[in-house]
């Protein structure tokens, strides 16, 4: 319990983080050197406007200075990376006890972090920026080459990573090459090779996808069957690969099994 409390406590101050981030890198900002400010009057926040999630509530979504509204954006990315830590923790797929598995799990927060950046910047402005993607792969590669160092089957945990990659990654770029960038963009080939990465499993990759596709459709099958969308227009397809890979990190065996088992009755 009292790691759970730690990690998600660093998940609000991450998810805090995170805004910041995305922010600055839009308004082409140094992300290490900048203040936070209020994206509206641009007032520097002092501390005591930069608690995660409280000082929020505490100031009614509203700008202590300006007065005007604070995006809720802000609380929800603060609240849903303390939760992907949590849960993380609570529903790893294996146990800690190797400092293998640990080195991985250290990993995937850092990588989780900037998933959850490319997820807003691609909700908001439908781009996965590399300045975003190469650091979160970096992150992810580090953490599997530790992992290698470290395991006993490093052979067969090489061969289902490469496997991955070329699944989560490969699909994408066969998808891009043969529509010339009109189906999917580089990006998401790209963020292939991160969640390829994460995930070192062919058969999650692909489940990945599957779970993608239909979160995609779940997500504009009501607009289109209300009218407020056409077929023909663009939609950001990170943040649904995002999700998946962060279902298919925790869940994914199981719902291998559930699926295979029930092929079975």
């Amino acid at each position: 319990m009292f790691i759970v409390l730690i990690l998600a406590i660093y998940g609000l101050i991450f998810g805090s983080f995170i805004n910041a981030l995305v922010w600055r890198l839009k308004t082409k900002k140094n992300y290490v050197k900048a203040r936070s400010q209020c994206p509206d009057c641009g007032h520097r926040l002092a501390a005591k406007d930069l608690v995660p999630v409280f000082s929020w509530l505490l100031l009614g979504g509203r700008c202590r200075y300006c007065k005007k509204t604070i995006s809720v954006q802000y609380p929800l990315v603060e609240l849903a990376t303390a939760l992907v830590f949590t849960l993380s923790y609570t529903f790893w797929p294996a146990s800690f006890d190797s400092v293998a598995q640990k080195a991985l799990f250290l990993s995937w927060l850092g990588v989780s972090v900037g998933l959850m950046a490319l997820l807003i910047y691609d909700l908001k402005w439908m781009m996965l920026p590399n300045k975003l993607i190469y650091p979160t792969l970096t992150l992810a590669v580090a953490g599997n080459l530790i992992y290698l160092l470290l395991a006993d089957d490093k052979m067969s945990f090489f061969l289902n990573w490469a496997g991955s990659v070329a699944v989560a990654s490969g699909l994408f770029w066969i998808l891009f090459m043969a529509s010339k960038g009109k189906w999917i963009g580089y990006g998401d080939v790209r963020l292939g090779l991160i969640t390829g990465t994460i995930l070192h499993s062919p058969r999650g990759s692909f489940l990945m996808i599957f779970l993608a596709s239909l979160l995609g459709t779940f997500f504009v099958l009501p607009s289109l069957l209300r009218g407020g969308r056409k077929l023909t227009a663009r939609l950001p397809y990170g943040p649904f690969l995002i999700v998946s890979a962060w279902i298919c990190l925790l869940f994914g065996k199981s719902l291998l099994d559930w699926y295979l088992n029930s092929l079975r009755i």
